[in-house]
């Protein structure tokens, strides 16, 4: 299936009527329109790496503590977690195809307040609009990428999810590469990959449109949960759970790896990015193959296995050298990433209905649990020290065992 605009030019209702009907017998995945929402969500993410690698650059030239290294990331994590529910609750009972577009005109803004910011109070207004652009991107491009998924929500879920992971990986290499010998001024140039993002999000929004009238021609029975209500409100606290374990621990870990490289093993800035690239990369594989597994095996084994399992390789993170610490996180990576994929299924399964809603939410206290770590652990840092940091959230990964709580995957594709 390719995303065309002819596909919605009101040349007759008939017409219309016939390419959506035609779009309800698909049962393969529609190829285009994921690789779009997957470069798309890569040039988002893209976005939020780079704010995240330029932390050196922006700490020296804003004479910055840890604690407000912390707060640059909770002001972006708040903003998307705090509003990404609500915009999921309201575009489930009112679809907004061209909200996709219009998020992504906010990440613009964001990333040129970032080049030109005079102070730290612009570059948390630059982090906000960033924040509202994802807030209004991910749930919406989660619902479409189940609308493409033929069926094979996992594999749908992964691919969109690579395209985020890839973005946060080539941040730090961008950054080393660019923004490091050029200067904070130099983020402006990266305005062009986000203006593409738009051209994209626009023709996702004209298939998107085909869909959404083609849901209107069903007659669609309500959607019921396959469990009782008691059921899936503990699922979901566990998942939840889950959930903060995941992003707490990768906010520690990926916030302050740079300086903690720096600090232990005297590696200059630009070498310590290519390892958080490394780290960031080995995470984009991993949430490539957790949807498709879990397609095949169930959610379950692939939640259970990607928390808990990680902990063993975290507890010993702490205490080890330069060469296996790049080892170490590299599993890490490989393992944890594999888990939200599968969370975000299980739970959209639990609710359906109301993918919208649950796709909100689980992004957004990802997010929010990704900036409250950083601001919590920043802070830690300041009084401590990021060692201290480091071997503090080993522990979180053993929280997976709240796993063994869920039950048993609703549906297998």
């Amino acid at each position: 299936m390719t995303i065309s605009a002819a596909a919605v030019d009101a040349t007759g209702i008939a017409e219309t009527k016939n390419v959506a009907v035609d779009a309800l017998h698909k049962t393969k995945p529609a190829y285009g329109v994921l690789g779009a929402l997957s470069t798309s969500h890569m040039v988002n993410d893209m976005m939020q790496s780079l704010i995240l690698a330029m932390y050196p650059i922006l700490k020296g030239e804003f004479s910055l503590s840890f604690t407000q290294i912390g707060l640059i990331t909770l002001t972006y994590q708040l903003t998307a977690s705090l509003l990404q529910p609500l915009v999921g609750l309201f575009t489930d009972r009112r679809p907004q195809p061209y909200s996709l577009p219009f998020g992504m005109l906010s990440t613009l803004v964001g990333v040129l307040l970032l080049a030109f910011a005079p102070s730290f109070e612009v570059v948390l207004l630059a982090a906000a609009f960033v924040g509202i652009g994802s807030s209004i991107f991910h749930p919406e491009s989660s619902r479409v990428a189940r609308l493409a998924s033929g069926g094979q929500h996992g594999f749908a879920q992964s691919v969109f999810q690579v395209g985020g992971n890839t973005g946060t990986a080539i941040g730090p290499l961008l950054a080393a590469a660019v923004i490091v010998p050029f200067g904070q001024h130099s983020v402006a140039w990266f305005g062009l990959a986000v203006v593409l993002g738009i051209c994209l999000l626009v023709q996702v929004s004209r298939w998107y449109t085909v869909q959404h009238i083609s849901a209107r021609l069903r007659k669609q029975s309500a959607a019921v949960s396959p469990y009782p209500r008691r059921v899936v409100g503990g699922a979901i606290a566990v998942l939840l759970v889950l959930i903060f374990s995941k992003y707490f621990y990768v906010a520690g870990l990926s916030s302050f790896y740079t300086f903690y490289l720096i600090e232990r093993f005297g590696l200059s800035v630009q070498s310590a990015q290519l390892h958080l690239f490394v780290f960031l990369f080995a995470s984009a594989v991993g949430t490539l193959l957790g949807g498709p597994i879990g397609d095949r095996i169930g959610r379950k084994p692939v939640i259970w296995v990607s928390i808990l399992g990680v902990a063993p390789f975290a507890l010993v993170l702490p205490h080890a050298d330069l060469f296996w610490t790049t080892t170490l996180t590299v599993v890490i990576g490989l393992v944890l990433s594999s888990a939200f994929s599968a969370i975000l299924v299980y739970a959209q399964e639990l609710m359906p209905g109301k993918v919208g809603m649950v796709s909100g939410l689980f992004f957004g206290f990802a997010f929010g649990m990704g900036g409250l770590g950083a601001a919590v652990l920043g802070v830690l840092a300041d009084h401590t020290s990021i060692g201290f940091v480091y071997d503090a959230i080993a522990y979180l990964p053993l929280l997976g065992v709240v796993a063994a709580l869920l039950p048993k995957s609703a549906r297998r594709a």
